[in-house]
């Protein structure tokens, strides 16, 4: 059978971020739009980024945004008052570099410590048979 990966997906889930930058709608913009040509990735639309209010104590507003990308997706949620960022990269791509993804949203952020997942996603995908 004609299998490979599909794809991969990490997430990013970041602490003791300065709250300068995670309060900051033009940083999380500007990482939508600069991390995928950094990554020759292909937006399909531009960034989309919104301010979500607090809906409970774990959560106390922030930045959300996403882009999407001929790849997949790039999503970056900030949460500026717990100091915290999540951020998820996903491409049908393989061959992500993690390292300088985890590097490029620590220095963005001012990231004190990162925690992450990398996921290969479709691993039964077969390359052949394909329905027209």
């Amino acid at each position: 059978m004609d299998t490979c990966i599909f794809g991969e997906h990490l997430t990013i889930d970041g602490y003791g971020g300065e709250y300068v930058f995670l309060n900051d709608r033009e940083v999380v913009e500007h990482c939508l739009i600069e991390l995928p040509t950094l990554l020759d990735m292909h937006p399909l639309i531009p960034p989309m980024v919104k301010w979500a209010e607090s809906n409970d104590l774990k959560d106390p507003g922030g930045w959300s945004g996403y882009v999407l990308i001929a790849e997949s997706h790039i999503s970056i949620h900030t949460f500026p008052r717990r100091h915290f960022l999540s951020a998820d990269v996903y491409t049908c791509r393989n061959g992500t570099d993690t390292k300088k993804v985890i590097c490029y949203f620590t220095e963005k952020f001012g990231l004190a410590d990162t925690e992450t997942c990398f996921l290969k996603r479709g691993t039964k995908y077969t390359v052949r048979n394909i329905v027209s």
